[in-house]
């Protein structure tokens, strides 16, 4: 399954694979709004997205990464946002595909790390992070201040 550099060509495979990463979190939101947000993304380049695909181009699965920087490293890093594997493909190893692509781009950067959250309830995920080498972060709080 290769794993490639998503491109704004791309956004027809990536708007609806988006969309059900957000009802896995029980977020729902019009198609139309997915999409533009996909492809502000990719038009901007204000993000990082790899795309899975299968052997007919059909899209499995994404990763994406916004860039920040680690003031107390003093150095770049990247916040993997969104990780999804669409159901038909879980459990072929394809998650931890796309969790080393980020972290092959983040070393090519330059960064210093990567950050993530998952929710409390996600334990495949929380396995297959710690599996690969993440940390869970036992010192600091994460907290969120609603602006609408």
């Amino acid at each position: 399954m290769p794993i490639r550099t998503a491109t704004l060509a791309d956004l027809d495979l990536l708007a609806p694979l988006f969309a059900d990463y957000l009802a896995f979190y029980e977020v729902a939101k019009p198609a139309g709004e997915v999409r533009d947000f996909v492809a502000t993304r990719l038009q901007r380049g204000d993000s990082q997205l790899f795309l899975a695909l299968d052997e007919q181009g059909r899209g499995l699965g994404f990763v994406q990464l916004y860039p920040f920087f680690a003031s107390l490293a003093l150095r770049p890093a990247w916040l993997l946002s969104d990780l999804y594997v669409s159901p038909l493909a879980r459990r072929q190893g394809l998650g931890e595909a796309l969790m080393n692509a980020a972290r092959q781009h983040a070393l090519a950067t330059g960064a210093c790390g990567l950050q993530l959250e998952t929710a409390r309830g996600n334990l495949a995920a929380q396995a297959l992070y710690e599996r690969l080498g993440y940390v869970r972060d036992e010192v600091f709080y994460t907290y969120w201040l609603a602006l609408d």
